[in-house]
């Protein structure tokens, strides 16, 4: 099975390098400058020449609190270059998976997300990966949106490396203790989108297989609570102790809102495609 991402450095595509071989796939990572999804002639050439059996678009500008000024860019790259992976997908008669986020809720439901509930995002990144889901959607029937939160990895920028690189700096860590979601480890995403990829390639144009679905990990924590995870396992493996003193969300303002509740639902995923992510403590283990 021939898979192309979209983008290089991002948590998810480097996951997927990393999980490719053991799930029986190759691994075609494309990024700029022969596709840039700011140049959408760049697109379907680059997808072409690769001749994959399904793409994933993980390609996407995620500076949640830049994007709060730099709107138009975000909508180019994560919504009408998401719709143009899909068109020239479309074109080559493959599957694409679409790899989006929480943060097209408003985070003020009570329970986790599932995939029929009402989406309503407040921030410009979160409009613009919702418009994105639409873009795909509407150009190709032969989709998969898969939507996720909170995205860790041992490589690049997330909350776990700038916890363990501020617990050696600090002894106390300020953390916001009132947004709760689903820590969720790149490489578990990795083995999911392989397994839903495996899925789509093995059934064409079995719509039951495709629509939108919700990957996170197993269990749930406030930002604090996994600070203390992480600070826990650090502990584990001879770092100093690290104390994390609990804030609200108003103590510490941001640009862009972020959801109060990120919580995402996965009983669809499991049910149809048969992936269920594990729970979140034994990954983040892994990761430290």
């Amino acid at each position: 099975m021939r898979v192309v991402v979209t983008g290089r450095q991002g948590q998810v595509t480097r996951a997927l390098a990393e999980r490719a071989s053991s799930a029986g796939a190759t691994l075609i990572a494309l990024g700029r400058p022969e596709l840039d999804l700011e140049r959408p002639q760049s697109i379907a050439p680059a997808l072409a020449a690769a001749r994959p059996d399904i793409v994933v678009n993980a390609a996407a500008y995620t500076a949640v609190d830049h994007a709060e000024s730099e709107e138009a860019q975000a909508f180019a790259v994560n919504a009408a270059g998401a719709g143009a992976v899909a068109a020239a997908v479309l074109a080559l008669g493959v599957p694409v998976i679409q790899i989006s986020t929480d943060y097209v809720f408003d985070g003020s439901s009570l329970l986790p997300y599932r995939e029929e509930d009402a989406t309503g995002p407040v921030s410009a990144y979160g409009r613009s990966k919702l418009a994105g889901e639409q873009a795909v959607a509407a150009a190709t029937p032969d989709h998969v949106i898969l939507r996720t939160a909170w995205v860790y990895a041992p490589f690049g920028r997330n909350f776990v490396r700038t916890m363990l690189r501020l617990g050696e700096e600090r002894s106390e860590v300020a953390v916001v203790g009132d947004q709760t979601g689903c820590p969720t480890s790149a490489l578990d995403i990795a083995d999911a989108v392989l397994s839903v990829a495996r899925n789509l390639v093995a059934g064409p144009g079995d719509p039951a297989l495709r629509g939108v679905f919700h990957m996170a990990a197993q269990g749930e924590a406030d930002w604090a609570s996994f600070a203390e995870a992480i600070f826990a396992e650090a502990a584990a493996h001879g770092r100093a102790p690290v104390a994390v003193r609990r804030i609200a969300t108003s103590d510490y303002p941001t640009p862009a809102r972020r959801p109060a509740n990120s919580r995402l639902d996965g009983t669809k995923l499991a049910a149809i495609h048969g992936v269920r992510l594990p729970p979140w403590r034994g990954s983040l283990a892994a990761c430290v």
